[in-house]
């Protein structure tokens, strides 16, 4: 084995890692990737026969890479509709797949994910840092331009945050499908009192469709949109179905019609109740996304 061979394997044994400090970054499958192979890339341009700890020194350069990327997109995003969901990680409702396993680490569902996209990149790179990967104060504060001490209230601010919106979801999987089908079933019955008592009274559902970003509130709100959803998914034709998946860890829909993905649906449940619904209905995004591990 030559040495670009041994490199290469070494830094493979840090991909999956290294995807998941990208994916809380960017909230991104596809620039995450990005941002993974811009690590090897500098990372085969650079001599590494003095770097002690090549894991730390990696999740390093990924950490900038992704800093990068978030203030360019900051700087680049005019219009408040550019705003949209993460890139939901879709795994089979028996269990998440073993390559997903490091990416989902740490629950990290679409809630968590979409708090992170509203903070300062600067923030953000503090908290997944140190918050999810331990990264020191002392590492970090390079990176921001700050000192250790200013990281540390960069990842304290970003910490209220996410301590304050994100609720925590209930760990019992078998609990979370039972709620999901009941949502479901509501929807599809146009059961509103079923609904209502399935959703906690200050519910928030977030749709990512072809026009933006929606956001709606509140149990009877929320019930509303679903039985219009249900009805408009239960038409004879096309020919519609629901699977149930893990979005993220959670439990989760997955719509098709005629065999091409029509929604996305993941839920956020606690005390037996759903606190947050996110769904994805755009075609341009469903488009890129692998469903292939749903098939029987």
């Amino acid at each position: 084995m030559d040495e670009n061979e041994f490199l290469a394997d070494r830094f493979e044994a840090y991909r999956g890692h290294l995807k998941a400090v990208a994916y809380r970054m960017l909230g991104s499958l596809s620039e995450a990737d990005d941002a993974v192979q811009e690590a090897w890339l500098r990372l085969s341009r650079t001599d590494t026969s003095e770097v002690e700890n090549l894991g730390g020194w990696l999740t390093t350069v990924v950490g900038r890479v992704c800093l990068d990327m978030l203030r360019s997109r900051t700087s680049r995003r005019e219009d408040p509709l550019e705003a949209h969901l993460p890139d939901p990680v879709i795994s089979p409702a028996g269990g998440i797949e073993p390559e997903q396993e490091a990416l989902l680490a740490d629950s990290v569902g679409l809630a968590l994910l979409v708090v992170l996209e509203s903070l300062a990149p600067a923030e953000r790179l503090a908290f997944v840092l140190h918050d999810m990967f331990a990264v020191p104060f002392e590492e970090i504060a390079p990176m921001v331009g700050r000192t250790p001490s200013a990281a540390r209230q960069l990842a304290s601010r970003a910490r209220r945050r996410v301590q304050g919106t994100v609720p925590a979801s209930d760990p019992d999987l078998t609990l979370q499908r039972q709620v999901a089908d009941a949502f479901l079933a509501a929807s599809r019955g146009g059961d509103f009192d079923a609904l209502v008592a399935v959703l906690d009274p200050d519910v928030v559902l977030r749709a990512d469709t072809p026009d933006g970003l929606r956001t709606v509130q509140g149990a009877a709100t929320v019930a509303g949109q679903a039985i219009l959803f249900g009805r408009s998914s239960s038409v004879p034709t096309p020919v519609y179905d629901t699977l149930p998946a893990l979005v993220n860890g959670t439990a989760g829909l997955v719509s098709t019609a005629d065999g091409q993905p029509v929604s996305v649906m993941s839920f956020t449940i606690a005390a037996g109740r759903i606190v947050g619904i996110d769904i994805i209905a755009d075609p341009a995004r469903l488009a890129h996304l692998d469903l292939t591990m749903l098939e029987s």
